[in-house]
């Protein structure tokens, strides 16, 4: 497997950055992650960490070297990874809980698998077209007008994220199978939202992704001015499926089974233990119950 990544974030107009981003790999199996902490609900920056270190921690658990099942994981992690949000709120009594956007995709057996929630977006792009990119998980998106008595809709508002105190919606897609020179991008909102979607597909095509990204980057912010969001991508080339070799950002050797990541702090083991349907259920009514008491409080 070989592949070159890029990833950077930058902190916009912003107080703070809430996104975040990182990317892991085996022999055998990449996975790339990218989270937007939601403004307007506490500690967006808590929840889109916690996404990213529960995903990895699956990752590199499952993938020995590869995934057996890559869309059974990406579900499985996006659920996770929701439940551990809820749990983290529930331990600390919020009244409302800290929520993210996500995207995840995982390249094996030479294709591409991904999933998302929210409006973060992943773009692929082939011989400089764009082939494919997942559609927001917002009215605006899905309708291509907002709904009756909304037509003053802000193109931010979602009706899933995870974290909130409603199971998440999700879109899988793949597997796609990559060819020599294909582009993945993960972005946020902060680069999308002042680009469109052509342009994006023409300056990442443009050069090496360790160039082509911090300039789709810069020239997010340059549009976007004083008042730009957060602005966060990661991004591969895929290169020769059958080769084994590092990405530009890591150091890969040949023993079976090597595990390196980005995404350098992760959750406890007991934290990713096996969260079936029915415990991420309890952990919904569990955060519901909290707001509802502390609602109760209010009035």
């Amino acid at each position: 497997m070989k592949f070159s990544v890029f990833q950077i974030s930058r902190q916009g107009g912003r107080d703070k950055n809430e996104d975040r981003m990182g990317y892991c790999y085996t022999r055998e199996s990449g996975l790339f992650v990218l989270a937007d902490g939601m403004g307007g609900h506490p500690e967006g920056e808590v929840a889109a960490q916690l996404a990213l270190q529960t995903v990895s921690a699956l990752f590199q658990r499952q993938a020995k070297p590869q995934l057996s099942d890559v869309q059974g994981f990406l579900t499985d992690a996006l659920l996770v990874a929701h439940h551990q949000i809820l749990r983290y709120a529930a331990d600390k009594g919020m009244s409302d809980t800290p929520r993210t956007t996500l995207v995840a995709a995982v390249l094996q057996a030479g294709s591409a698998s991904w999933i998302h929630c929210g409006d973060s977006r992943l773009y692929m792009v082939r011989n400089a077209a764009l082939l494919t990119r997942t559609r927001d998980h917002s009215y605006m998106e899905l309708r291509n007008t907002p709904p009756p008595g909304q037509e003053r809709i802000n193109r931010n508002v979602l009706f899933t994220c995870l974290g909130s105190p409603t199971k998440p919606i999700y879109d899988l897609a793949g597997p796609v199978h990559l060819e020599q020179g294909d582009r993945i991008l993960l972005c946020s909102d902060g680069l999308w939202s002042t680009l469109s979607d052509a342009d994006i597909a023409r300056l990442l095509a443009r050069n090496t992704v360790s160039r082509a990204v911090p300039g789709l980057v810069e020239e997010a912010l340059r549009k976007a001015g004083d008042n730009s969001d957060n602005v966060t991508a990661v991004a591969l080339e895929w290169e020769m499926p059958d080769a084994l070799a590092p990405p530009r950002e890591g150091v890969v050797d040949d023993r079976a089974g090597l595990f390196a990541s980005t995404i350098q702090a992760r959750p406890p083991e007991e934290a990713v233990e096996e969260q079936d349907e029915t415990t991420i259920e309890r952990s919904i009514a569990a955060i519901n119950e909290v707001i509802r008491r502390a609602t109760a409080r209010k009035t």
